[in-house]
């Protein structure tokens, strides 16, 4: 996964530049779809006993009407380095990652309605401790008894009162036991 994830970041900061975030992706996912739909062409590319550069070629003359530089860039790049059968995954891991533009969605558990500037102020020290902008959605939970949670993709931060009194009964449950 950690491979999927350096290629795909790696192509959208280089592609950031020069076409755009929403162009990049949209060109990640008619490639993949150029890829799925032709399965001729995906085995053409899987081949090993092709050369790289009748390969680049081929990849030069399929994708060149409706398609920038940079994904072409890129295709010869997986091509070279093998990894051709992560494309589907790496196109994926970006429209997953970047479905809200640069923004990662984040959800924010409070058992508390917070003013404008306090949740202004957690959403930027989240942004910090995550590096990435966040769309921060808030949701009361009042069975929380205080604190906050906050949830990010598979990630969860639990600072909520409640955890903490869940933690230190199992802590004494499990000192009674010994």
């Amino acid at each position: 996964m950690r491979l999927v994830k350096r290629y795909a970041e790696g192509f959208l900061e280089y592609a950031k530049e020069s076409i755009g975030l929403d162009q990049a992706l949209t060109e990640l996912k008619k490639a993949k779809d150029v890829l799925r739909d032709n399965q001729d062409l995906k085995g053409f590319l899987d081949n090993p006993a092709i050369n790289h550069i009748e390969k680049c070629d081929v990849v030069d003359k399929v994708f060149a009407e409706g398609f920038s530089q940079e994904i072409r860039n890129f295709l010869k790049l997986l091509l070279k380095k093998g990894r051709m059968g992560r494309y589907e995954k790496i196109a994926e891991y970006a429209r997953i990652r970047y479905a809200h533009g640069d923004k990662v969605r984040a959800l924010l558990y409070t058992s508390y309605l917070m003013d404008t500037e306090t949740m202004e102020t957690f959403k930027n020290i989240a942004e910090k401790k995550l590096n990435a902008k966040l769309q921060l959605y808030v949701d009361l939970a009042p069975d929380m008894l205080g604190g906050a949670r906050l949830a990010v993709g598979n990630k969860v931060w639990d600072g909520s009162v409640k955890k903490r009194l869940d933690d230190l009964k199992r802590k004494l449950l499990a000192a009674r036991v010994a």
